[in-house]
């Protein structure tokens, strides 16, 4: 992997800086940190959010001990084979460091014998619509086949305790019987609002109270060499909509499994919807899985937040001009 196309590189030679996110180890066992999500709540704080997995992830670079499926294997440190997720709720302080954190008590609405081997909401995004603060991700457990569904979720957060207190399973807009539904962004300045895919870009309003889904704009296809997925959520800036999406290439490793990589790209957006401009695609800190679903701007930085090989939580200072001089470089 070409450390030289990476966005950690750019930033920390424009000014920018890396910050590893750490909970204790004893509440975590030693099990990954990954894919971290950041936004700016009500009262102007940073909230990080952090998925915890029991399992860690190992990524055999080499020949040593490939699995059948591939270089990617699950390693379980206890008995129970269910690839678990927890959600952390956590506050930053002025140094990008975790002040504050609480596991998500979900047990109001988690009253079901999970059905699937993926347990948890995946991948969850943290934002504010409307002054209140939600996550929203994908979950596998409550059919028998893995049938992934985007869900949304209001958590409740106080001195003493991080809580769920609405849960809204989010139907497709058109085809109810699609398997796997994950990665919406959403759009932080059009509540209940999201980018279900970015080309075509397919915008999408979900209502809790009636449970429904419609696609409110769809456009065409523009000419992008690789299937674009969802990423960070969506944010304003300078009169557009920016997102950070990614993609991922898929390949035979050098003994015949399959092996993947993961890059990602800023893609800019008009208030229309039109694709105006996006970047070359780009590694983030020259990895295998990298994964951003965080995004948020800080006076003249962008603040990212990204998983490491399914298995550390990083937050990325980016200085504005950096994404400016991307996006100027791609098309």
């Amino acid at each position: 992997m070409d450390y030289l196309h990476s966005l950690s590189k750019r930033a920390l030679e424009n000014g920018g800086d890396i910050y590893p996110l750490i909970l204790p180890a004893e509440l975590t066992s030693g099990t990954g940190l990954m894919n971290p999500s950041i936004c700016i709540n009500s009262d102007g704080k940073l909230i990080v959010n952090i998925r915890h997995v029991n399992y860690t992830f190992y990524h055999s670079e080499q020949k040593l001990y490939q699995h059948q499926y591939g270089p990617l294997t699950y390693v379980h440190p206890e008995q129970d084979m269910h690839l678990r997720t927890w959600n952390w709720y956590c506050e930053l302080d002025e140094n990008y460091q975790i002040s504050k954190f609480s596991k998500i008590d979900t047990s109001k609405f988690d009253t079901y014998e999970p059905m699937w081997d993926f347990v948890g909401l995946e991948d969850a995004r943290v934002f504010t619509w409307d002054k209140k603060l939600y996550i929203s991700g994908v979950r596998r457990d409550t059919t028998t086949n893995g049938q992934g569904r985007m869900e949304l979720s209001e958590i409740n957060a106080s001195d003493n305790s991080v809580s769920e207190i609405s849960r809204f399973r989010i139907p497709p807009p058109k085809d109810p019987n699609s398997y796997c539904e994950k990665n919406w962004m959403p759009i932080e300045d059009l509540p209940y609002h999201y980018v279900k895919w970015s080309n075509p870009t397919e915008v999408v309003r979900v209502n809790p109270e009636d449970e429904s889904c419609e696609t409110t704009h769809l456009k065409d296809t523009i000419n992008l060499p690789r299937d674009i997925r969802g990423g960070s959520q969506v944010i304003s800036w300078n009169d557009h909509y920016l997102a950070l999406t990614h993609e991922v290439w898929l390949f035979s490793s050098e003994v015949g499994r399959k092996d993947a990589v993961y890059r990602h790209r800023f893609i800019l957006w008009d208030k229309n919807w039109n694709i105006v401009k996006f970047s070359n695609d780009f590694s983030i800190m020259s990895g295998h899985v990298e994964f951003s679903i965080g995004m948020v701007k800080k006076d003249d930085e962008f603040l990212v937040t990204f998983g490491f090989q399914d298995n550390v939580a990083y937050l990325l200072k980016v200085p504005e001009i950096v994404v400016e001089e991307m996006l100027n470089e791609g098309n």
